[in-house]
Order: structure tokens, then sequence, then C-alpha cells
């Protein structure tokens, strides 16, 4: 199946605890680290979620 790499571009600190919860679930630890998830409907749902402090990179 498609993959969707995935990057953390600003800090958790001070977003709220579903959206903390959310970045832990994408796998997502530090800011500029990279993940690849499996592209489906409630991963791209997660990445929505927490869009303002992620990117989908290339």
């Amino acid at each position: 199946m498609a993959t969707i790499k995935v990057k953390q571009i600003k800090s958790r600190i001070g977003a709220p605890i579903d959206q903390k919860s959310t970045l832990q679930a994408l796998g997502l630890r530090k800011i500029s680290q990279v993940v690849e998830v499996e592209d489906a409907p409630s991963m791209r749902g997660m990445i929505r979620k927490v869009h303002h402090l992620v990117e989908v990179v290339k």
C-alpha cells in the first residue's frame, strides 16, 4: 500500500492533550523528525488534526 512521509515542523509544547496524543500515535517525537505512515483514511484524519504542527514531505 502507498505511504505518506510526515515531518513535524512545530513543537508540541502548549498543544492540547489530544493533539499531543495524535503526534505520538503518528510516531513523531521531535521537531524535524520524519516518519512514513500508511496512506489510510485514519492516518489522513490524524494528519489533518495536527496540520499546523506537521507537513507532508515528498
